[in-house]
């Protein structure tokens, strides 16, 4: 297991593209959000897929969401009508997950069988480097029903040497997971309050 200590804000080009061969080639990481630290893994790889699965004792029946990198390639993997990206785009990227159908290049173990898949765009540079070239999966790096992390050396305390690069940051204070918007009924609806603007997020809502 490697540690990579990596500038938040501005990171540096050489370590991102380590990391992001590491994965083409099935790698498991711990990365930054703009909430908490993630785990991930290229979507396309199933084999990695169940990896992510086995590494945080998660069920399989419980879905993975995933992390693109800007708003255009929302539509290469889920579907988003003009109304739904309008209200995409005064949100994103921040720090929630929202939930679209999503399309036929998913696989179902990421979506536990279901014809839905979370989506983020965190206000992160790093994850908008990482998934540059393909979306990964974005879910939080601890063990399920254990507290979430707030450093790489609590990361490590749950997860171990089960990943294969642990992308280090610094410290989140009060780490708070995303809020979940599911973009699927009418109106949108809040699954989960977390992370971000719930007030503007319950307007917008409002208007839809």
């Amino acid at each position: 297991m490697k540690i990579i200590k990596i500038d938040g804000t501005n990171p540096e080009p050489d370590k991102i593209e380590i990391v992001r061969r590491a994965m083409k080639m099935g790698s498991i990481i711990v990365y930054p959000t703009d909430t908490v630290y993630g785990i991930g893994a290229n979507i396309f790889d199933e084999k990695a897929i169940l990896k992510v699965y086995s590494i945080k004792k998660r069920s399989r029946t419980k879905p993975l969401s995933i992390c693109l990198s800007k708003i255009e390639d929302i539509k290469k993997v889920a579907l988003m009508d003009i109304k739904t990206e309008n209200i995409i785009r005064k949100i994103l990227p921040g720090p929630y997950t929202l939930i679209l159908k999503k399309n036929d290049k998913i696989s179902s173990l990421l979506t536990a069988g279901s014809d839905r898949i979370g989506l983020r765009i965190p206000d992160n540079k790093v994850c908008r480097d990482l998934t540059r070239d393909f979306p990964i999966t974005s879910t939080s790096a601890n063990l399920s029903g254990h507290d979430i992390p707030e450093s790489a050396e609590e990361v490590l305390e749950q997860l171990g040497t089960s990943i294969d690069i642990m992308m280090d940051t610094g410290v989140y204070e009060h780490a708070v997971p995303s809020t979940v918007i599911d973009m699927t009924v009418y109106p949108p609806e809040v699954m989960r309050e977390g992370a971000g603007n719930n007030h503007l997020i319950k307007s917008i809502i409002n208007d839809f």
